[in-house]
């Protein structure tokens, strides 16, 4: 063979290997194209299989989180005692004449000793509540049903109207609702439902009743302008209210006077030259900042403050903290603040008496003028309970009370009435209106008297107006019962 043809030949034969790779190659190709388009469609597949039992979960968690939804909805947030009892009262009835200078009530509507309310014969009460400012008061049954009894003058009783009522009214606006406590101011009333959710009425042209204006008069209960979370606890002054949310947050409305709000002002501002008025607070507003301070030193702030219980006196409060601390503000005289000192406090102040170990507040409760604290060392009072004389500057204990069982305690304007052990103890300056109970030979006392006619008497809760008090006695044994037969019943 020529080299000519060999080399021909050879250029043939790589020719036909070029082509045979060329179209190897195509198939290899086709091939991956092939696997990479199955694999794209498997994808897909997959990713649509996927969203769609994603989708699926979603639907199910939405389903099952709406239904959580609606059982948390259909739960109390606030439950209902389940310490239920028989109406006793004493004191004056004719509620107008109450606190009326120069007026004196009829003696056959002033009650010296204990009586059964004819009214509530047949109805278990669970819970009592009125204001040593108050001359009105909210009764709460068994099924948390709510009456409302005494001076209706700004509307306070929620019937819808401001006319005179005798007896006891049910509050058909609330029949809906479960109401577990309730708080009472001079002229206005709050309730609390087990849902969280808190009604007012009465007087509101401080914005006491904290429903975002002050229009002077609400007849029948309104929700309060508050979103934020569930409420757990309620408190009045005369002219402003608490409420502690379960967070354990704090928040004030109403009259800012003498900074019992809590806001670090006493919201005065001049309308003219010679014209003063308050910037009312309408809606609820939280008290951020809780300090400590040594008497003329500088205040720091307390950390870590958690509210869950609060009480009110006229003008001033004091509130106890998950810790068992205590701390007070407001109006400061006659040193019901306990700080050792008559000033006027604007924001939560830390009573340092009790800040110390097993030095734990239990209970705090609110007067006129004074405040009273029931502690792991005893029973403490600061202030003034007398209407003339020396005042308390800082907490001091009763040693009347040492080695009693207290559960609850009323403070009125100078008169004090506590549930404890199987008896009641009162005691208060004269004049009284019968809110004492000692009986019709005794009625007044400056120390601590024990009230012989509920001697033997269960009581679960007492709460003390301006001239009348409120009982919750225990009625579940025969020997309950015969000791509450032998009170004398009335007809309010």
């Amino acid at each position: 063979m020529t080299p000519e043809k060999r080399i021909a030949e050879d250029e043939a034969t790589g020719q036909e290997a070029k082509r045979l790779k060329e179209d190897t190659d195509d198939a290899v190709e086709e091939n991956a194209d092939n696997n990479e388009d199955q694999k794209e469609e498997n994808a897909d597949n997959e990713e649509q299989k996927a969203a769609t039992e994603e989708t699926t979960q979603e639907d199910n968690n939405s389903q099952d989180s709406a239904a959580s939804s609606s059982d948390t909805d259909s739960k109390s947030v606030v439950p209902l005692s389940q310490e239920c009892g028989l109406l006793v009262l004493s004191g004056c009835v004719q509620w107008n004449l109450i606190g009326r200078r120069n007026q004196k009530p009829a003696a056959s509507m002033q009650h010296f000793a204990p009586r059964r309310v004819k009214a509530f014969a047949d109805i278990k009460v669970v819970a009592v509540a009125s204001h040593c400012s108050a001359a009105h008061a909210v009764i709460i049954t068994q099924e948390g049903k709510v009456w409302t009894m005494g001076r209706n003058e700004k509307g306070q009783l929620g019937v819808g109207d401001c006319d005179d009522h005798a007896g006891p009214k049910q509050l058909e606006s609330l029949s809906d609702v479960v109401i577990v406590a309730a708080a009472c101011g001079r002229n206005h009333t709050l309730f609390l439902s087990n849902m969280g959710i808190v009604y007012a009425c009465g007087d509101n042209k401080s914005g006491q009743c904290g429903v975002g204006n002050n229009s002077a008069l609400i007849l029948t209960p309104q929700k309060i302008d508050f979103k934020d979370a569930k409420i757990l606890k309620v408190a009045c002054g005369a002219e402003f209210s608490m409420i502690v949310d379960k967070r354990g947050y704090l928040y004030s409305f109403g009259c800012p006077e003498y900074g019992q709000l809590g806001h670090n002002t006493d919201g005065k501002y001049f309308v003219t030259s010679n014209k003063l008025s308050f910037q009312f607070e309408t809606s609820p507003r939280r008290i951020p900042v809780f300090v400590e301070c040594n008497k003329g030193g500088h205040p720091s702030a307390v950390p870590d403050v958690q509210i869950v219980d609060v009480a009110c006196g006229n003008n001033h409060t004091v509130v106890l903290d998950s810790k068992k601390r205590a701390y007070a503000w407001g109006f400061g005289g006659y040193g019901r603040l306990g700080h050792a000192e008559p000033k006027d406090e604007m924001i939560p102040r830390l009573i340092k008496f009790f800040d110390g170990h097993n030095r734990g507040v239990l209970k705090i409760f609110s007067g006129g003028s004074f405040t009273i604290a029931n502690t792991e060392l005893g029973v403490y009072l600061w202030g003034q309970t007398k209407r003339t004389g020396e005042a308390n500057m800082y907490p001091k204990p009763i040693q009347d009370l040492y080695g009693w069982n207290v559960r609850s305690i009323g403070c009125s304007v100078t008169s004090i009435v506590i549930a404890a052990d199987d008896t009641v103890i009162a005691w208060g300056p004269s004049p009284t209106y019968g809110e004492l109970g000692l009986g019709d030979n005794i009625k007044s006392s400056t120390t601590p008297e024990e009230c012989k006619l509920l001697n033997g008497v269960y009581v679960h809760q007492v709460t003390c107006s301006a001239g009348f008090t409120l009982y919750v006695a225990r009625n579940d044994s025969e020997q309950d019962k015969t000791l509450l037969a032998k009170l004398k019943e009335i007809t309010v």
